[in-house]
């Protein structure tokens, strides 16, 4: 990350003998993948903006084990989860933030069972709060006026519910908000979940993304809103296969947010 960004480790808040506001769980797309890290920094980009005080485990962050527990690995899932349970109850983490949906779902609704309890928000939800507490303002600058259309990701809409605070953020960049034909509780998956992000396509006559892209340009969005980095990643996919690139743009909402305040 450039040198511009703030970005703390719990680490260094406990040895000041701080705790700060709420802890961002980065996740293994938002730190390794290319695409996933301009999320990732748009997200700090806002929280700093908002002047929230965050810090993130760096190194000591490992993945949730999300993936290994949809492929069928639940000795390697209780293993990871409880590496990670350890390191966050070892700092006293209370409050945790993070980009995707999986990491959300995993925290969220399967470590209290392995001891692991604590409040646990999307992104989204999370910078729906900052508006609504008045720290964090959105403006529409760029994107006044757009099509734009949200996938709902499938561990944050049907798995949990959260279907307003993205399309709320949207409405506030003034933009018109479109619905693609399956949306909210009868959403398509993007085809990355359960780990079948990780292995090749079984037999059949069209990719379930690309399928979903098609929705979207069927209502002829300018912008597919996301807010997974594996769905961004497929919806990408499903528009350079309908060799729509320079129509229409796949971006996550923490993007769309701070691009359009020049963040």
């Amino acid at each position: 990350m450039s040198e511009l960004l703030k970005v703390p480790t719990m680490a260094e808040f406990m040895a000041q003998g701080k705790q700060p506001e709420v802890l961002f769980w980065v996740g293994c797309a938002g730190s390794f993948d290319d695409r996933a890290k301009r999320i990732t920094k748009a997200f700090v980009k806002l929280l700093n903006k908002a002047n929230v005080e965050f810090a993130v485990l760096g190194t000591e962050e490992s993945c949730t084990g999300d993936p290994a527990k949809r492929a069928g690995n639940e000795f390697l899932f209780q293993m990871q989860a409880a590496t990670n349970i350890e390191v966050l109850n070892g700092y006293d983490v209370k409050k945790i933030v993070t980009a995707c949906p999986h990491c959300f779902n995993t925290i969220k609704n399967e470590y209290p069972e392995l001891g692991g309890h604590y409040q646990v928000m999307h992104h989204t939800q999370f910078l729906k709060s900052l508006l609504d507490e008045g720290r964090l303002s959105i403006e529409g600058g760029k994107y006044k006026g757009k099509r734009i259309t949200f996938h709902d990701p499938c561990f944050l809409g049907r798995a949990n519910g959260v279907y307003q605070a993205p399309r709320d953020l949207i409405k506030k960049l003034e933009a018109e908000l479109i619905e693609m034909k399956s949306c909210k509780r009868n959403g398509l998956c993007c085809g990355a979940g359960g780990a079948q992000m990780f292995k090749e396509s079984e037999k059949g006559d069209k990719e379930i993304n690309v399928k979903r892209t098609e929705e979207a340009l069927d209502v002829k969005a300018e912008i597919i809103a996301a807010g997974c980095p594996f769905c961004n990643t497929m919806m990408t996919d499903g528009v350079k296969a309908k060799d729509k690139e320079s129509d229409v743009a796949v971006m996550d909402i923490a993007e769309l947010i701070a691009n359009a305040q020049d963040l």
